[in-house]
């Protein structure tokens, strides 16, 4: 009886030392997130003047998602769907809040960490993972197992440097050089605490480190030796179309609603164009710079060859094109966004054109990391296209800015349709910055079809504690009426 229950034990250990093994031997995640960054870097070529030189190495080492798009082009629902591994439309969080715990249908929700822990991954995150507005430390430890710093602005001026903003001169609104260090940065300190972790990451458990980027998100504060990489001159500005909105529907020109983004106009007549597109620029740099810091703490730590990096941003972001500044359209600039992967399994110097989508992400890393798939997952693996970037994919990417709007992105082509029924449609092999809307052309008809039974089957109405509104548009009158959270506010066309 004695021997049967030493041997009882001896292989219970070694089970239990087999487990650990191969728990160890399971990749690595560094999760990388950059706010508001559009593509303007050097592997998606969408400024000829972007400097990202730590982002085209990564890019040479892994494969680069050249037609990866957000789900909504604003923050919170953004990340909502990449946490969750859900669309907006199945969740109704398309605004600023609600955070999506605070939903009774999704508050049990297992998110992309909370999947990782439970395999026995160590997880820890510093800075804007999620969007912001979840509680106390004790609720933040549900998300993940250490929290490092906030991040975020960092150094401020003792006044903006910018004159007031139209729509409420939001605080936020603000871009420029101002007397600081970059140590003083809340970006600075996401990437020394990244660099610390990895630094003292153990050998015998995976972990999943998260570390998320503020920059470029206004305020745009930067320091002068960034700033001056980039000509003082309009060489650096996007080139637009003065007449790009004339063939877009009325309804587009509300959807955008009381962004506290200035319009092109007030740019112009305050020459802040420039400084913004500069500033915008360099603290692109700024943050590739951050990054450059951590892939280097990640190679000398040792855990190189074992983890997978992956490098996203929430949304893209307008700087001029079609007219405005920000963000929350279903265009190209606002839907479009760096998607970088890198290590075991993952095709180095790969260039996937066909679509993907921020959605992808839950299901890519746990296939990559060899973790359990989910049932529940909206988004399909992209391994097919890391390993095999001429392996095809059959979806197009979807992106939802509130109920009933939704852009279609396929391998060529954008088709949107709108809340009240206008559409638009562009060929982007042969019109880049969308220019000419060719949803009237009836040799688009048999496309345009084809690209609408993509629209989301499930389109929720917003979730409960929602701040975001419900457009309503009135062609006989122009009128757009916003109602919902107490406010019901009408808007004159834009000039």
């Amino acid at each position: 009886m004695k021997t049967l229950c030493r041997l009882l034990l001896l292989v219970a250990a070694s089970a239990a030392s087999f487990a650990a093994a191969e728990s160890a031997r399971r990749p690595n995640v560094l999760f990388i997130a950059i706010d508001d960054q559009n593509d303007w870097v050097g592997p998606l070529g969408g400024h000829r003047l972007a400097q990202t030189p730590n982002l085209d190495r990564l890019a040479q080492r892994g494969t680069v998602m050249l037609n990866a798009h957000c789900q909504a082009p604003l923050c919170n629902p953004s990340r909502t769907s990449v946490m969750t591994g859900l669309r907006p439309t199945t969740t109704g969080i398309y605004g600023l809040a609600p955070w999506f715990r605070d939903v009774a249908t999704w508050s049990d929700r297992v998110s992309l960490p909370q999947h990782f822990r439970t395999q026995g991954y160590r997880t820890l995150a510093a800075g804007k993972i999620y969007h912001s507005g979840f509680g106390p430390r004790e609720r933040q430890a549900k998300e993940f197992d250490i929290w490092g710093p906030d991040g975020g602005v960092g150094a401020q001026p003792p006044a903006k440097l910018i004159p007031a903003t139209p729509m409420g001169n939001h605080p936020l609104m603000d871009w420029g050089v101002f007397p600081h260090r970059d140590e003083h940065k809340g970006d600075y300190h996401v990437a020394s605490w990244a660099v610390e972790q990895l630094q003292t990451a153990p050998k015998d458990q995976p972990f999943f480190l998260a570390a998320g980027f503020f920059l470029p998100h206004v305020p745009c504060y930067i320091t002068q030796k960034w700033i001056d990489r980039f000509p003082d001159d309009d060489t650096v500005l996007p080139v637009i179309r003065r007449d790009d909105r004339e063939d877009t529907p009325r309804f587009s020109w509300y959807l955008h609603w009381r962004l506290p983004e200035p319009r092109l106009r007030w740019m112009e007549e305050n020459r802040q164009w420039r400084n913004l597109v500069r500033s915008y620029l360099a603290s692109t740099t700024f943050i590739d710079a951050q990054i450059g810091r951590v892939l280097q703490a990640l190679e000398a730590s040792g855990h190189a060859d074992n983890t997978i990096v992956v490098v996203w941003s929430d949304h893209g972001y307008h700087l001029g094109e079609k007219l405005i500044t920000g963000k929350n359209t279903l265009w190209e600039r606002s839907t479009r966004v760096p998607l970088i992967f890198a290590g075991p399994g993952v095709n180095q110097g790969g260039r996937v054109s066909q679509p993907a989508e921020l959605l992808d992400l839950y299901p890519t890393l746990l296939e990559l990391c060899g973790l359990p798939a989910r049932r529940d997952l909206e988004g399909v693996s992209l391994v097919p296209q890391l390993q095999n970037p001429r392996e095809p994919r059959e979806r197009p990417a979807i992106t939802s800015h509130n109920q009933g709007n939704h852009s279609v992105r396929s391998e060529r082509w954008r088709y949107i349709r709108y809340a009240d029924g206008a559409e638009e449609f562009y060929d982007l092999a042969n019109d880049p910055n969308e220019w000419t809307n060719l949803a009237a052309r009836p040799e688009h008809g048999s496309r345009m079809a084809g690209h609408r039974q993509w629209l989301p089957k499930i389109d929720q109405p917003p979730a409960p504690g929602s701040a975001n509104r419900v457009l309503t548009y009135n062609p006989a009158t122009d009128e757009a009426v916003w109602e919902g959270a107490g406010v019901r506010r009408s808007d004159p066309i834009p000039e």
